[in-house]
């Protein structure tokens, strides 16, 4: 990977806009209010933040070009997805997120090379997707995405069946102050819910050393497979909250049940 340069993807890095903090907050408001220009002006000055993810991978042999605009699209994909009124800063729920995008196309390039051209039809693909997303407020067609951007619906197709790749249940989505909440915290087990470990004969008393609240959680967790965001929403706390308070009371059970 190419260290120092200056221009990438045709854009010049050393003259990169630095948003202050007032302006990222007024722009957000904007952005809510559905104002496409803030969503770009806050991508643009955003994009120091890809910039800073993609040195992490300085090791790599990948193009700094396409580790840039994956990098991108994380970042785009944060910017919608982000809760204003949580208090945390965006960066910290940017950077797993751009993280996580670069990683996952990694995976995808060291176990099958994809041509450049299927990756640039892939790329305007999931731009599109993304903005008819934003705009009509549902999932567009593959017909309307190769309608926006003058392709094919096949080679659509074949290009993004071509670069993906599955997700790691490993995979951060979310940081909040050193609590890292991953994909696994957000699927619920229906299938196995009633097979997991927490059944062992001497569960009911494992359980009795937890507080009102801890066993709470536990119980809509593996015994009605809720996800941690339904959890939040039945007990009123936030997700954060919910995942710190279910791994405190995994561990006294385990101490419990394995002393």
């Amino acid at each position: 990977m190419v260290q120092g340069k200056v221009e990438i993807c045709g854009v010049n890095t050393a003259k990169l806009p630095l948003l202050k903090n007032a302006e990222k907050e007024e722009l957000f408001r904007k952005i809510g209010d559905g104002d496409d220009n803030a969503r770009k002006e806050y991508i643009k000055g955003n994009l120091r933040l890809v910039l800073s993810v993609i040195k992490r991978f300085h090791s790599s042999n990948e193009n700094v070009d396409d580790l840039f605009q994956i990098g991108c699209i994380g970042l785009i994909k944060a910017i919608d997805n982000f809760d204003s009124s949580l208090n945390v800063r965006f960066s910290t729920y940017a950077v797993p997120m751009i993280i996580g995008e670069i990683r996952r196309y990694l995976r995808d390039s060291n176990s099958i090379r994809v041509s450049r051209s299927l990756k640039d039809t892939a790329y305007k693909a999931i731009y599109a997707r993304e903005n008819l997303t934003r705009k009509n407020a549902q999932e567009p067609t593959i017909n309307e995405i190769a309608a926006e951007i003058g392709i094919p619906q096949e080679d659509i197709v074949y290009a993004l069946d071509a670069i993906q790749s599955p997700m790691s249940l490993y995979e951060p989505i979310y940081t909040d102050g050193g609590d890292t909440l991953y994909v696994m915290d957000q699927i619920s087990d229906k299938k196995n819910k009633e097979e997991i470990w927490v059944e062992h004969i001497s569960l009911s008393e494992a359980m009795k050393k937890l507080s009102e609240r801890e066993y709470e959680i536990i119980t809509l967790r593996f015994f009605e497979g809720k996800t941690q965001m339904e959890v939040a929403e039945k007990i009123g706390i936030s997700q954060a909250q919910v995942s710190r308070l279910e791994k405190n009371a995994l561990k006294t059970m385990r101490n419990y049940l394995t002393a």
